[in-house]
Formats: structure tokens, sequence, C-alpha cells
């Protein structure tokens, strides 16, 4: 569904429970930014719940790359609000056992390398409309884009 991330060299996945600790399964680099896409794993079903990013492009056109807690794209995913002002690390779990979900399977994608600097707001921005167009809405841990 969404080709344009086979561009994307640096690139992986991790899967995560309600009883792990987010911040040790968590394999995003701490030093890129990026985007990632959060698949539901429930009754022997997948469904695509969440589409996130994390750095933007300064006005000098260098990439932000997030510097507090554990940096990067995994701070963004471990640290970063959801469902209220709760860090992901505690509201995650919390919304998978009110949903009965099994897992998460979270892929991450690092927007910018020697090559490439592409944005991960315009990309995110992309790949929800694409999700919107086809599906007929966002995906349902996704508010707005």
């Amino acid at each position: 569904m969404f080709d344009e991330l086979t561009k994307y060299k640096k690139k992986d996945h991790f899967f995560f429970r309600a009883t792990d600790a987010l911040s040790q399964v968590c394999n995003a680099p701490t030093n890129q930014s990026g985007i990632y896409i959060v698949y539901a794993l429930k009754n022997g079903k997948i469904e695509l719940v969440y589409i996130g990013r994390s750095g933007k492009i300064k006005s000098d056109g260098t990439m932000f790359i997030r510097k507090t807690g554990l940096g990067g794209i995994k701070d963004r995913i471990v640290n970063g609000h959801q469902f209220g002002k709760i860090a992901r690390r505690k509201s995650w779990p919390i919304q998978m056992l009110s949903e009965g979900i099994e897992a998460l399977d979270v892929y991450w994608y690092a927007t910018h390398d020697i090559n490439l600097n592409d944005c991960p707001r315009l990309l995110e921005n992309k790949l929800l409309k694409r999700h919107t167009e086809i599906f007929g809405q966002l995906p349902k841990w996704n508010r707005e884009f």
C-alpha cells in the first residue's frame, strides 16, 4: 500500500505486547527522524491503527532530530503522547488491553541519510491521505492530519 517506503534503507520493526517495556523492545534509532506505522494484531487479524512521525525540516533545510529523552524516532515512539497527555509507554498498554489487542507490530523508517532528506511531516500526510482514500477514514488511532 505504501510503495514509496521501499526507498528507505534504514528501517526495521519490532513487536510490542502490553506486558513489555516499550523502551526495551523499541529498536528505532535515537539519532534520526522519520515515520512509523503501527499494526494491531488481534484474533489472527492485522489492522493498521496508526501512522506517526518524528521530526521535520527546519527553515535552513536541515532535518530536526528530537534530542530530548531517548532522542530520535525512538523517543517519539516511547515518550510521545497519545490518548490524552500520557506517554505511549503507558497509554499503549492501556489501549491494547481495552481493545483486546494481543500485540503491536511497529515499523519505522528513517527518512534521511546521505542521499535523502525527506520531510517526515509531508510523508506522514501523504500516507494518511492514501489510507483515507482507500478505506474512507483515518487509521483509528489517528485523529487528524
